[in-house]
């Protein structure tokens, strides 16, 4: 029996139920803080974790120089936005529990959803603008059935450098050679524990197998680096950390920990977040020669390397430091509503103005407005807990 394995059994007996806990209070939190876990600077040799801070954004870094940058991307404090999340669906073959409510959500009808052809109408007006990378998200957006021609006609798009995908990697192995083929240069795989039994319990379904065979099929098909993305939560997943970092050794694998995030229905709790220090913290002494990677000015993650490894380490920091000051990202949902912020509940739809025959300037007008209004950060982990917003499954990853 595998080490891992052996501890996700000793895990159940403890019968730490992911989502039996309750919301814990700000005290939970300064008394973890209190007793030695610092959960806001990197311990790691001793130095503060504002060395490894990913920097703000500056509009001339990001700025296209091929073509003229549209106010339309830029808000109230600078920051352009070059980067557009689509959303294709709210459907999953999975049912994550930080992703949706056990007893599931209701999905909007399918006459309320974006088509294609609308997808790629507003695609077109962001990239025309200044958008030079689109990400794919849902849901599941490989269960869309126009996938691939989707994916055609948005990398075909001129003055688009990335297309991407997040995926759960159920499905991705048998489509990713035609996908590739039809322009997706980029694709992150979500995975949050290397044990089976683990991954049935987290996701509600089978499939571990048939991931683990994406991330394969994604190397071999020469994706570089291929992104593994995981949610990182204590009691469940914290112990496999430095097996996850084991997948970078000797092949082109980016492990991505993310600290885990509020959303409706997730059943959010203070003590099931694993601050970046000490996730951090636990790899630097496992291996030695980890360096920080400089980051673009935009990045959202902090990035490092291992000697030794081919792949690379990242950490997703929302929770503890985010990285507002250099957001340069918009979403689009599935039900085409506009969102400026993944925290903020604001959002404002796309689909009725452009159903009702409003041109590019009318749309670019409408856009530009809820950029404007984008604020300068989100709230704090505590705010965001108690803010409305949808599930995840609603927003798209």
């Amino acid at each position: 029996m595998r080490p891992s394995t052996f501890r996700f059994f000793q895990w159940h007996l403890s019968h730490k139920s992911f989502s039996s806990a309750s919301f814990s209070s700000r005290a939970s939190l300064l008394s973890a803080s209190s007793s030695g876990q610092n959960i806001t600077t990197s311990h790691l040799n001793g130095s503060s974790s504002k060395m490894y801070s990913t920097s703000c954004e500056t509009l001339s870094e990001d700025s296209p120089k091929d073509k003229p940058i549209s106010d339309m991307l830029i808000d109230s404090f600078g920051r352009l936005h070059t980067y557009l999340r689509i959303s294709l669906t709210e459907r999953c073959n999975l049912r994550c529990h930080y992703c949706m409510p056990a007893e599931g959500v209701e999905l909007t009808p399918s006459p309320q959803l974006l088509s294609q052809d609308e997808i790629v109408r507003l695609a077109s007006l962001f990239v025309s603008s200044g958008v030079n990378k689109i990400r794919l998200t849902g849901g599941e957006p490989t269960i869309r059935k126009d996938i691939e021609e989707l994916c055609l006609q948005l990398s075909s798009l001129k003055g688009l450098k990335t297309l991407a995908m997040t995926t759960n990697g159920i499905t991705l192995g048998k489509k990713l050679p035609k996908l590739k083929d039809s322009g997706l240069n980029l694709v992150n795989i979500s995975l949050d524990t290397l044990v089976p039994a683990k991954f049935e319990f987290m996701t509600r379904r089978k499939g571990h197998q048939r991931v683990m065979e994406s991330i394969d099929a994604a190397v071999e098909l020469g994706y570089n680096p291929v992104k593994v993305n995981c949610v990182v939560m204590r009691g469940f997943n914290d112990d496999e950390i430095c097996d996850f970092v084991e997948l970078t050794r000797k092949r082109p694998i980016n492990v991505r920990f993310i600290e885990f995030m509020p959303f409706d229905g997730n059943v959010w709790n203070v003590k099931k977040l694993v601050p970046y220090a000490e996730m951090l913290d636990k790899v630097g002494k496992q291996y030695t020669g980890l360096l920080r990677i400089q980051d673009h000015p935009t990045e959202t993650a902090k990035n490092f390397r291992i000697d030794g490894h081919q792949g690379s380490v990242s950490f997703i920091t929302s929770m503890t430091e985010h990285f507002c000051a250099g957001c340069n990202r918009l979403r689009l949902l599935a039900d085409g509503n506009f969102k400026v912020c993944l925290f903020g509940p604001s959002e404002v739809s796309l689909r009725d103005p452009l159903r009702l025959g409003e041109g590019d300037d009318k749309l670019r007008e409408i856009i530009g407005a809820a950029v404007k209004r984008k604020k300068a950060s989100h709230a704090g982990m505590f705010d965001i807990a108690k803010t409305p917003n949808r599930p995840m499954i609603h927003i798209g990853g």
